[in-house]
């Protein structure tokens, strides 16, 4: 039975090619249009890096987590910078370099995740309340930092930045960038930090409350980062620039924006 429907079966679907063949081609029906294709989402551009950093070409870097002692003898071996041990916080430095980078533009930064001790004392004022001038001695609190900043060699800190360049990156994504790139918001804010203010005169103060402020509004509506400029005095925001200036002709790829 079954070898007699096979060539049945056979002759069928030949004969129903060839009607069909015949059909269509004489007297074909209107095509139907082709469904619609959705339109593909657009993509969201990947971000542009301006300055981008070449690979890095050290091996054997540790996990982000393990390092704090690793990366902080690094720091301390960098030429002149011995001394700087005794006002770095090793824990979560790379995680707190990053996060304080990213907060010198703004109004506020985290006081807990400095990655170096706060000067010693307080704001050293001249005057009364009513006509109250920042002192030139308060520069004096950071005079030891800066002289060993203004001593560092900067090619030796680029070295040691590109280095371990893959550790701050991925410390910037955890931050909530997944896709930004760190060394572009570091000369961001260089380039922020240099376009602070420098007062001919005495910078007066006023104490509204408890702390004091910038009588100056413009003074006051500036970033904890060029406050910060201002409070160190100009003999040490001189020396801070330079340097920053150095780092930043090492690590970026073009000229500041005028």
């Amino acid at each position: 039975m079954e070898n007699k429907i096979f060539p049945a079966l056979v002759a069928i679907l030949l004969v129903g090619g060839a009607a069909a063949w015949y059909w269509w081609g004489h007297i074909a029906p209107t095509p139907e249009p082709p469904p619609p294709v959705a339109a593909p989402a657009a993509a969201e551009p990947e971000p542009q890096i301006h300055n981008p950093l070449p690979p890095a070409t050290g091996t054997g870097l540790p996990a982000l987590a393990q390092s704090d002692a690793p990366f902080s003898a690094a720091v301390t071996e960098l030429p002149g910078a011995r001394a700087l041990g005794d006002f770095l916080r090793p824990e979560n430095l790379i995680r707190h370099i990053v996060a304080t980078v990213d907060n010198l533009p703004r109004h506020k930064l985290a006081v807990e995740m400095r990655p170096l001790e706060s000067a010693s004392g307080s704001l050293v004022v001249s005057g009364g309340d009513q006509q109250a001038t920042l002192d030139d001695r308060n520069g004096m609190r950071y005079a030891a930092l800066t002289a060993i900043i203004g001593g560092l060699d900067m090619h030796a800190v680029n070295g040691l930045y590109r280095k371990y360049y893959p550790l701050f990156q991925r410390a910037y994504e955890d931050l909530g960038y997944p896709k930004a790139y760190f060394n572009d918001r570091l000369v961001e804010v260089i380039d922020h930090l240099l376009a602070a203010p420098h007062p001919t005169g005495p910078v007066n103060l006023v104490r509204p409350k408890v702390f004091w402020e910038f009588a100056d509004p413009d003074l006051e509506a500036r970033s904890s980062g060029q406050k910060l400029m201002l409070r160190i005095g100009p003999t040490n925001q001189a020396v801070v620039e330079k340097q920053l200036r150095e780092l930043r002709a090492l690590i970026a790829a073009a000229p500041p924006r005028r």
